[in-house]
C-alpha cells in the first residue's frame, strides 16, 4: 500500500533551500550540533508518509505513537475547519465555556472508566502531568494535609519535559545539566518481567510491592501525595507489568491514602486495544493523563480525567487557580470529537488488538537472531528488544539509534528506539499487508546486526 494521492514534489533545490534554513534556524530536540543530514516530511496518507525527495516510508511510530487514525483523515481537516468558520478559539476560564469543550468533556466521561466524572483540557501530555501533580498536591492541601508533597514514580518512566514531569521522569538525561529538580521525588523499580534476575530471585510484582511498602515507611505515608504510573511503559521499552502489578499498588496507596496517577499519554484512546489501559488492568487512578491520541496529533490537546472527589478537593470554594491559554479550545475540542468517531466507527481498538497480535505473531521469529532478546505487545503497542548477549541480557553496546537510522535508510521503516529497545506504535489503521511489511523489513535489518551492534552492509 502506498500513497494514493501524489503531490508534487519539491525537487532538490528546494529541498535544499529547506535544509539549508533547517541547520541555520531550527534547534532539534536530541539532535547532536555536530549531525547536518535532515529529512524533510511533506506529505502523508494512511500509515506512510513522503519526503521532499519523493522517498515514501511506512510510519511504524505513528509520529510519536499518535496518529491512531492515520494521516491526512479528510473527516478531521473538515471537522478543524468547520469549527473555525464557526468559533475558532475561546477560552473556559472562571464561568466562560464553549459548546465543543463541553461536548467532548461528556463523551470523554462516557468512554473514562467509571468513577472519573470530570475533565480538565491541557494541550498535551507533559502540560497534564503538571496538572496531575499539582492536583495531587493541592488535594491534599485543601484536605488539610499540607505535608503530603511527596511523588513515587518508577525508574525510567518518561512523563514529559517540563519542570515537575521532567523531574518525576526516571531517565537520567533529564535530571542531568538542569539544576535541581522538582523536591520531594522518589523513583522505584520498574516491573520489567524480561529482566526478572534483576529482582533478586524475587516475583517481579512481589519485589516490587515490597520496595513500594519499604518507601512509604521511609518516607511516611502520611507525607506522600502520589505515585504516577505509565500503565505499560512506552519509551521505556513497551514494557508490560504481570497483570497483578496495578492492581495491587492500587489496593496499596488506597489503604494509605495515596492518590494515583496514571499517565495514558501514550497509552489511551486505542492504543492497548482498549479506550484506556486501565481498563486492561481493571483499575481506575484518581487521575487520568491523556493527550496524543486524543487528537490523532493533528492539534495539539490533552484531557486530564479525575474523579469527583478529587475535583471537589482542587475546586473547592475558590477554585482550581491553574489553567491554561488554550484549556478547552474549541478548535481542538472538534477535532477530538471527529477523532473519536472515527476509532469508534472503523472498529479501530478490535483493529488494534487483531492487527497488533498478527504483528506480533511475525515478529516473534525475530527471537531467532541472535541479537533479539524478546518482543513484547499488547494491542497496537510493541518492542522489541536488542541484546549483545542473550544469556546475560546485555544491551547492544551502540544502543538502538543505529539500527533504527538503517531501517529508515535501507527499509523505508520510520520507528524509534531507547538504549535497549526498538518502538513500535503504528498507527490503529494498520492493515495485515502494511504489519506485513513491517514486520519483513524489521527481520531485513536485524539479521544483519553483530552483537557489537555493527550493521552488516
Amino acid at each position: 500500500m502506498t500513497i494514493s494521492r501524489k503531490a508534487s514534489t519539491p525537487g532538490p533545490e528546494r529541498t535544499a533551500q529547506w535544509i539549508r534554513a533547517d541547520r541555520d534556524r531550527l534547534l532539534h530536540p536530541n539532535l547532536a550540533g555536530s549531525r547536518t543530514d535532515r529529512t524533510v516530511m511533506v506529505e502523508g496518507r494512511g500509515c506512510y508518509v513522503r519526503d521532499s525527495t519523493g522517498r515514501e516510508y511506512l510510519d511504524a511510530a505513528a509520529v510519536l505513537g499518535m496518529v491512531q487514525v492515520g494521516h491526512a483523515r479528510a473527516e478531521i481537516v473538515e471537522a478543524a475547519a468547520a469549527q473555525m468558520a464557526s468559533l475558532e478559539c475561546f477560552h473556559i476560564w472562571e464561568s466562560m465555556s464553549n459548546d465543543k469543550a463541553i461536548e467532548l468533556a461528556v463523551r470523554l466521561t462516557e468512554l473514562a472508566p467509571p468513577g472519573l466524572e470530570r475533565v480538565f483540557f491541557t494541550s498535551g501530555g507533559a502540560e497534564g502531568n503538571e496538572i496531575a501533580l499539582r492536583m495531587a498536591r493541592f488535594f491534599h492541601y485543601r484536605r488539610e494535609q499540607p505535608e503530603r508533597t511527596w511523588i513515587l514514580s518508577r525508574k525510567t518512566a518518561y512523563h514529559g519535559i517540563a519542570y515537575g514531569a521532567g523531574s518525576v521522569s526516571g531517565l537520567p538525561v533529564y535530571h542531568q545539566g538542569f539544576g535541581p529538580t522538582l523536591p520531594d521525588v522518589h523513583h522505584l523499580t520498574p516491573p520489567d518481567p524480561y529482566h526478572s534476575a534483576e529482582y533478586a530471585g524475587e516475583d517481579v510484582t512481589e519485589h516490587c510491592l515490597r520496595e513500594l511498602r519499604e518507601t512509604i515507611e521511609r518516607i511516611g505515608p502520611d507525607r506522600i501525595a502520589a505515585m504516577i504510573g505509565e500503565p505499560v511503559m512506552s519509551v521505556g521499552g513497551a514494557v508490560v507489568p504481570p497483570p497483578d502489578y496495578w492492581p495491587r499498588v492500587a489496593e496499596l496507596l488506597r489503604s494509605h491514602g495515596i492518590l494515583l496517577i496514571f499517565d495514558e499519554v501514550v497509552t489511551a484512546y486505542g492504543r492497548t486495544g482498549h479506550w484506556f489501559a486501565a481498563e486492561h488492568f481493571g483499575v481506575t487512578p484518581d487521575i487520568l493523563v491523556t493527550a496524543k491520541g486524543i487528537t490523532s496529533g493533528y492539534v495539539p490537546h490533552g484531557a486530564v480525567l479525575i474523579t469527583e472527589e478529587v475535583a471537589a478537593a482542587v475546586s473547592g470554594s475558590t477554585g482550581f487557580p491553574i489553567g491554561f491559554t488554550y484549556t478547552g479550545h474549541p478548535t481542538a475540542c472538534a477535532v477530538a470529537l471527529a477523532n473519536l468517531d472515527i476509532i469508534e466507527r472503523e472498529n479501530l481498538l478490535d483493529n488494534a488488538t487483531k492487527t497488533g497480535g498478527h504483528l506480533a505473531n511475525r515478529l516473534a521469529s525475530l527471537r531467532d537472531l541472535p541479537v533479539v532478546g524478546d518482543v513484547r505487545q499488547i494491542g497496537m503497542m510493541l518492542g522489541v528488544e536488542l541484546v549483545a548477549d542473550k544469556t546475560a541480557r546485555t544491551p547492544l553496546p551502540t544502543g538502538t539509534a543505529p539500527v533504527a537510522q538503517a531501517l529508515r535508510e535501507d527499509e523505508g521503516i520510520i520507528l524509534r528506539g531507547n538504549p535497549r529497545s526498538l518502538l513500535i506504535n503504528p498507527p490503529l489503521v494498520m492493515d495485515r499487508g502494511t504489519a506485513d511489511e513491517l514486520a519483513d523489513g524489521l527481520y531485513a535489518v536485524l539479521e544483519r546486526v553483530g552483537p557489537d551492534g555493527r550493521i552488516r552492509r
